[in-house]
């Protein structure tokens, strides 16, 4: 049952990010495995459900699980250093 609703969420969220993107429902198969925009459908997929790295793999088709592994990592890598406020590390008040 839960494995089901992770399935019905993780489909739901790719059908968001294809209409996000303009794409139709095929596609992500019909746009290259590292295109630009597939990392961070990938990223969100990763954060909000259990699916592995392989089957976003599989289901975003960004080639084998270890080069989309890779592709996953500097997205989320990315897209957390954008979203934290700038270091004030060194810098003094006065």
């Amino acid at each position: 049952m839960r494995l089901e609703l992770a399935q019905a969420k993780a489909e739901r969220i790719i059908r968001d990010e294809l209409e996000r993107l303009g794409w139709q429902a095929a596609g992500s198969a019909s746009h290259g495995k590292r295109d630009s925009d597939k990392p961070g459908a990938a990223a969100r997929l990763r954060k909000e459900t259990t699916l592995s790295v392989k089957q976003i793999a599989a289901r975003l088709h960004l080639g084998t699980p270890g080069g989309a592994s890779v592709c996953l990592l500097a997205a989320m890598t990315k897209r957390t250093s954008s979203t934290q406020p700038p270091s004030t590390q060194g810098h003094l008040e006065t």
